[in-house]
């Protein structure tokens, strides 16, 4: 494997820091404690291109590969992991079930709405059925040219934000797996209505709702496959997400070391340094070395991608198991070096340790990641 970065994808990635830490960074903490939907800074992302990173070449996007992609992923979630959501929920998530199962005209409209600047969701998640996908109740019913289509979905990234939706329901609950069916939903459509945002505890700056589905009436024509290709349709879906993810944990990870190394060389006990103290340097390499296995795990799992691998669901259950869980610690990490400091809003790791443990938490939680891994190495 090749771990040196191409040109493009270099430049690419010096972008999305350099916007980090000048367009990101300094509101971060700001956002956060007053709630603040960043709308503005999510325009200035879409007018560089950022909110569009995974619209192929043909539809009007920069047409960047899975590697270039995370590699961008992760530097806007050194910033702050709340607009790395936004972003990645919309131009990644929500429009992976587009890049597998759409024709062209589907595409072509999808990814129109996206390089206008408009957000999509993926909705997928229900009250009832968050680890259990297959478990999903909202239903759809074929009527004429049109699927009617009711159910209530929870928890959405973008759910109050976005003009589009990728949506996830079932023709009949009793036919499990092979009655799940995929669609695009214009946010207009009537009967469509938003729940209240939920007050989370950390990236508290995306908007996250439940999104309602009263006898909303969609296009055959918006049916992404065919009936029945649904669960197929979200675990491909799922698969290409992980190592996003685990690419944005890594990120939040990397804000961390940033922020207890510059700390470290700071604050002075005992009259010295406390970069100067074992029990301290342990800690970063510890650190150091964590993130480092996090990133070369999610960029294996997104050359696999690239290659067209059949499968890599292993490999993007390793990336995201395991960057998520490093976040974690690293945040964990972070406060113990800030000590006192570390437990206070005047410096920004606290918000790193609420804003880690999501990576731990949606689409699929470490347990589920561990099931996948598990799975695969006992099917030899």
């Amino acid at each position: 494997m090749d771990f040196l970065l191409s040109e493009e994808q270099e430049m690419m990635r010096s972008m999305a820091r350099d916007f980090a830490d000048n367009e990101i960074a300094p509101y971060a903490c700001e956002w956060d404690k007053k709630h603040i939907y960043p709308a503005d800074c999510i325009k200035k992302m879409h007018e560089v291109g950022l909110m569009t990173i995974g619209v192929p070449e043909e539809y009007g996007g920069p047409g960047l590969n899975h590697v270039a992609q995370n590699v961008v992923i992760e530097e806007i979630c050194r910033g702050d992991a709340g607009i790395g959501v936004i972003m990645a929920a919309s131009t990644l998530l929500a429009a992976d079930p587009v890049l597998i199962a759409a024709n062209h005209e589907q595409k072509k409209w999808f990814y129109g709405l996206l390089n206008e600047g408009i957000l999509a969701a993926f909705c997928l998640t229900e009250p009832g059925a968050g680890s259990d996908a297959g478990g999903i109740s909202t239903k759809c019913v074929k009527d004429g040219d049109d699927y009617i289509i009711n159910g209530t979905k929870q928890f959405i990234s973008n759910g109050g934000t976005a003009g589009v939706y990728t949506l996830m329901a079932t023709l009949d609950k009793k036919m499990g797996h092979k009655g799940m069916c995929a669609f695009m939903i214009d946010r207009n459509t009537p009967g469509i209505t938003v729940g209240p945002e939920e007050d989370k505890l950390g990236i508290r700056n995306s908007n996250t709702t439940s999104v309602i589905f009263e006898d909303v009436r969609v296009p055959a024509k918006n049916m992404l496959g065919s009936e029945g290709q649904g669960f197929y349709i979200i675990m491909k879906t799922l698969d290409l997400s992980r190592a996003s993810i685990g690419a944005m944990a890594t990120g939040v990870a990397q804000a961390c070391l940033d922020a207890s190394l510059a700390y470290c060389k700071e604050r002075t006990q005992f009259g010295k340094p406390i970069s100067s103290f074992q029990a301290i340097q342990f800690k970063l390499a510890d650190m150091a070395m964590q993130i480092e296995a996090s990133r070369l795990l999610y960029l294996e799992a997104s050359s696999l991608q690239d290659m067209h691998v059949p499968r890599f669901s292993k490999a993007a259950s390793l990336s995201k198991c395991f960057a998520g869980d490093t976040a974690m610690f690293c945040a964990l990490e972070a406060v113990q070096i800030f000590g006192g400091y570390g437990y206070t809003k005047d410096y920004p790791v606290e918000k790193y340790m609420r804003d880690a443990k999501i990576f731990q938490i949606f689409e699929g939680t470490g347990e589920i990641q561990r099931s996948v891994i598990a799975s695969d190495l006992l099917r030899g």
